[in-house]
């Protein structure tokens, strides 16, 4: 046993020294020299210093009274003692609360409302856009010019985007209805997700697109999972090449993203559907694009075979679906 060790080894070297070479704390061996307790500890007396029974009371009720029912110990101690009356510590008035388990947020809390991942799919252009509006800094410090763009999540197509000087609902709302007139969205086919941005959850935007029949979700606050496609969209846009640190004027700004946007639809080949352009996947061009490319790789395949050791290559077709916080599939037999 430990502790018969230790006090053999104890007289010795002593009991800290014998506990360090057999690795045992020396509570453990009083412990165990002790031997088992038998029955419950004794209760601890109660100290000739502590308050009454109508000490406590009254200390408990001056902390559930309404002057002081919002208030921590440490106010209500200070505040008596401005008024001259002394009732106890801080410390003790702590311990009161503790034991009529009252130690948390005494005061009605508001509580926010638990939000739910949006789960939102796209199966075909215009079906599913996000919005969002970032910063373009302007010419000297503190400037700034705000971004608006308009993305088809399913395309990664950019169908609208507007530089103004501010952030304004009634500019967003001219910019949907813009884009939405260009796009030839029918009602009840479009849904658009945003973040919680002032401008996203606005009265005039929301009634704008209540009136063309069109659905609008939110992500959760402080989420940008919840917003994916137009922040890796921003992304792409602040790391492309000639991306300057400040533009010169509103009207550098405008032109710069007018090159950009072209190029992004137009010409960039977008990893997430199958490196074809976000032009070709919005327009339907990218199916015969995928019959042309398999074409060419079964030639490639025909000519060589023993350059493919994996066999055929096969070209990568569009995402036929494309979501915003894909549900979780349960593993079979769960």
């Amino acid at each position: 046993m430990i502790a018969s060790a230790v006090t053999e080894l104890a007289p010795v070297v002593g009991t800290s020294a014998a506990c360090a070479a057999l690795d045992v704390s020396r509570a453990t061996h009083y412990r165990q020299r002790l031997g088992p307790r038998l029955g419950p500890p004794a209760p601890r007396p109660t100290p000739a210093r502590a308050l009454s029974p109508d000490e406590r009371a009254i200390a408990l009720e001056t902390l559930h009274s309404e002057r002081f029912a919002d208030s921590a110990p440490a106010e209500v101690v200070a505040t008596l003692l401005d008024e001259g009356t002394y009732l106890a510590s801080e410390r003790t008035l702590y311990r009161i609360l503790a034991a009529e388990s009252e130690v948390r947020e005494r005061r009605a809390q508001r509580r926010h409302p638990a939000y739910a991942a949006p789960e939102l799919l796209a199966t075909g252009p215009n079906e599913l856009w996000s919005w969002d509006i970032t910063d373009l800094r302007g010419p000297v410090k503190w400037s700034r010019y705000k971004l608006y763009v308009i993305l088809d999540v399913f395309s990664r197509y950019v169908p609208g985007w507007m530089v103004a000087h501010r952030e304004s609902a009634a500019l967003a709302e001219r910019l949907f209805a813009e884009t939405c007139a260009k796009q030839g969205i029918v009602r009840d086919t479009l849904t658009v997700h945003a973040d919680r941005g002032s401008s996203m959850t606005s009265r005039p935007v929301a009634l704008l697109l209540a009136d063309l029949g069109i659905a609008k979700t939110h992500g959760r606050p402080h989420v940008s999972n919840d917003n994916p496609y137009s922040e890796a969209g921003f992304k792409t846009l602040k790391y492309r090449p000639g991306f300057p640190d400040r533009f010169g004027s509103i009207e550098d700004a405008r032109a710069f993203c007018a090159d950009f946007f072209g190029w992004y639809n137009q010409e960039h080949r977008h990893g997430g559907i199958a490196m074809f352009t976000p032009a070709d996947v919005h327009h339907g061009r990218a199916t015969a694009l995928h019959g042309l490319r398999s074409g060419v790789l079964a030639d490639a395949y025909a000519a060589h075979p023993e350059r493919f050791v994996k066999g055929p290559p096969r070209a990568e077709p569009v995402p036929t679906r494309v979501w915003i916080n894909e549900p979780r599939r349960e593993p079979a037999g769960v």
